[in-house]
């Protein structure tokens, strides 16, 4: 094959869960569009590495500092929703149901990846907690071990600061099935049960 469809072909396996064979379909696809989209395609990953930085109140990726969420005068800033990464605000953002402010950790702690407190954006929380006016701290970590330990680590350092906070309810999707459903998830839907 030609050395540049192996070349494109490796740089797409290269991407998380893209194995060889989508590599090669992406690559195959490439190849067949009109050479203005293939340089689209190209300039748009050239915009994100060129223009994509961090907020520099609550970490999420923006063009423009502080973010649109940030700047966005009619949000509640008395509530911050705690999240691993930018995906969890975009995720959370799509609900329509939260109208706060965000921090964004940028990982969860990890020992067994030398990730600690000091590899997140920990101290950068606390210091946001002192300014007045945060009422409540939403803790929505993923329900991993890393996460939930995560979690916990945050709620030791928040609570004695006075400060409300709450960790998102977790458990059986709507529309799911209990059979279906694994023994993690119902445990915790079990556990974070409401009064009906």
């Amino acid at each position: 094959m030609a050395d540049s469809i192996d070349r494109l072909i490796e740089e797409f396996n290269k991407l998380p869960g893209i194995g060889k064979k989508t590599a090669q379909r992406l690559a195959f696809h490439v190849l067949r569009i009109k050479k203005e989209e293939a340089e689209n395609l190209a300039q748009a990953i050239m915009d994100v590495k060129e223009k994509i930085r961090y907020c520099s109140l609550c970490f999420n990726i923006t063009e423009k500092d502080p973010c649109k969420i940030c700047a966005d005068k009619k949000r509640d800033r008395s509530l911050i929703c705690v999240v691993e990464e930018s995906k969890d605000v975009l995720a959370v953002e799509k609900t329509g149901q939260y109208n706060g402010a965000y921090h964004v950790l940028g990982g969860v702690l990890s020992p067994l990846d030398n990730i600690g407190p000091e590899d997140l954006k920990i101290k950068e929380l606390l210091n946001r907690l002192k300014q007045k006016g945060v009422k409540e701290v939403i803790l929505a970590t993923n329900p991993s071990t890393e996460g939930e330990a995560t979690a916990i680590y945050l709620a030791k350092l928040i609570k004695p600061l006075g400060i409300k906070v709450t960790r998102i309810a977790r458990g059986l999707p709507s529309g799911g099935a209990l059979e279906y459903a694994d023994v993690n998830t119902l445990a915790n839907a079990i556990e974070g049960r409401v009064e009906f």
